[in-house]
């Protein structure tokens, strides 16, 4: 991991720097490739801040963490590494997800395609709706062993589908026309 320090009102020393590289250096197992880092530190009225920024090809992922009185820049890598890490495995989620939506999406129009050459319709059926209420329906889907039934509702006075659904009941579809 490449670091890059910048300091405003503060003087880092080295020992710092071998301590903030040490602990930074941690974050490496998070990447393929050899990624930069910028660690900024600023002291104003006494209170020391520390920001650790890393620039991922379009992404930022940043952990600012200003310190209370008394608190040293040993104290704010400390607290910043961690949020920067919560930041590094909420971004690869983010990018896997997204990996994932693409090859699923792939997957899908592959299977449309292959859809689209070997599916034809095979058979045309018509009939006359008959007015019955949905038990009726319900009774005549169970005769005629379908998954489905189409009805012309009496109450409705619509065209309806009964269908049997995966728990055991039934559901209804209503046309609107």
């Amino acid at each position: 991991m490449r670091i890059d320090y910048q300091t405003k009102n503060y003087k880092a020393k080295e020992q710092l720097k071998d301590v903030i590289d040490k602990k930074i250096q941690r974050l490496d197992k998070y990447f393929d490739e050899d990624v930069g880092i910028k660690v900024m530190m600023r002291e104003s009225n006494n209170i020391e801040t520390m920001e650790l920024t890393i620039f991922l090809g379009g992404a930022v992922l940043r952990s600012e963490v200003t310190g209370e009185v008394g608190q040293t820049m040993y104290d704010l890598i400390d607290i910043a590494i961690p949020k920067l890490e919560k930041q590094i495995k909420k971004h690869h989620t983010i990018l896997e997800s997204r990996s994932k939506k693409f090859r699923r999406s792939e997957l899908a129009e592959s299977v449309r395609k292959e859809e689209k050459q070997t599916s034809e319709i095979v058979r045309t059926k018509s009939f006359d709706l008959v007015a019955m209420d949905e038990i009726e329906a319900m009774a005549e889907l169970e005769l005629v062993g379908h998954s489905f039934y189409v009805f012309l509702n009496k109450s409705t006075e619509k065209v309806n589908v009964i269908y049997k659904r995966k728990d055991g009941n039934y559901g209804i579809i209503e046309a609107n026309v």
